[in-house]
């Protein structure tokens, strides 16, 4: 899919951050995007900066209506769906003794149900226009374990696999579905962590919102034949240890 003019986009955790840079460079390859987003003002402020073709929209991502909504105005107001990214995610610091019940399941219900409940809502619209690209944002958290953010490496472990089973299911129609895993990328999520987490990385530093930005773009216009693929972002750190580290 290379030729975004006269489609939509959304972006759910659009406000700031990374789903910021994605929808600014999503602007930038001619799509129209909806900023969605419970950060309302933030929110209106980002649209506004993308120019005439963004506009925001208040989603909590596992309401459907709001989801219904938000689907028809970007089609409204922009065109046929296109691309739907699903960024929107929470962090709970809580291991699995210390994390409460509700705890879990709020941050489950926002990173993994919302986002299934956006490709459920955003499917058969994708369908019927022929083509699409799905793009989720998991994290390095869906490909390895961390300790004290049990609900957070479940849910994004979960979102990984919902990406292929979607990716099986949606192929024929001519809709991709992808997953991108950062690891630590300057956010407001991450404000306050300290630098020592990226120190022992191949590339020893954290992550801009806008080098993840410059991958999704990748997955939606130019990596026409990658579907159920993981794109990892991480400065190497998945890549193993170098043994000078164990010396």
């Amino acid at each position: 899919m290379t030729d975004l003019h006269g489609r939509s986009a959304i972006v759910t955790g659009g406000a700031r951050g990374i789903g910021a840079a994605i929808a600014r460079t999503l602007v930038k390859s001619g799509v129209g995007v909806v900023v969605a987003d419970i950060l309302d003002d933030t929110g209106e402020a980002t649209a506004e900066s993308l120019g005439p073709t963004a506009l925001f929209r208040h989603l909590d991502v596992t309401d459907d209506d709001q989801w219904r909504r938000v689907l028809d105005d970007a089609e409204a107001n922009f065109g046929p769906l296109a691309v739907l990214v699903n960024n929107a995610g929470i962090l709970d610091f809580g291991s699995v003794e210390s994390e409460s019940p509700a705890m879990f399941r709020h941050v489950v219900d926002v990173n993994l149900f919302g986002a299934w409940l956006g490709m459920h809502l955003a499917a058969p619209r994708l369908r019927a226009n022929g083509d699409g690209v799905i793009v989720n944002i998991s994290s390095t958290a869906g490909l390895m374990g961390y300790s004290g953010i049990a609900g957070y490496v479940a849910s994004k472990w979960g979102l990984r696999g919902l990406t292929k089973a979607a990716a099986i299911e949606l192929g024929p129609a001519g809709v991709r579905v992808c997953s991108v895993h950062p690891g630590p990328i300057h956010t407001p999520m991450t404000v306050g962590f300290d630098a020592s987490i990226a120190a022992g990385q191949p590339l020893p530093r954290f992550g801009e919102p806008e080098e993840v930005a410059s991958m999704v773009g990748f997955i939606v216009t130019e990596a026409t034949f990658s579907t159920g693929s993981e794109f990892i972002i991480d400065g190497g750190a998945t890549a193993g240890m170098s043994l000078t580290d164990l010396s």
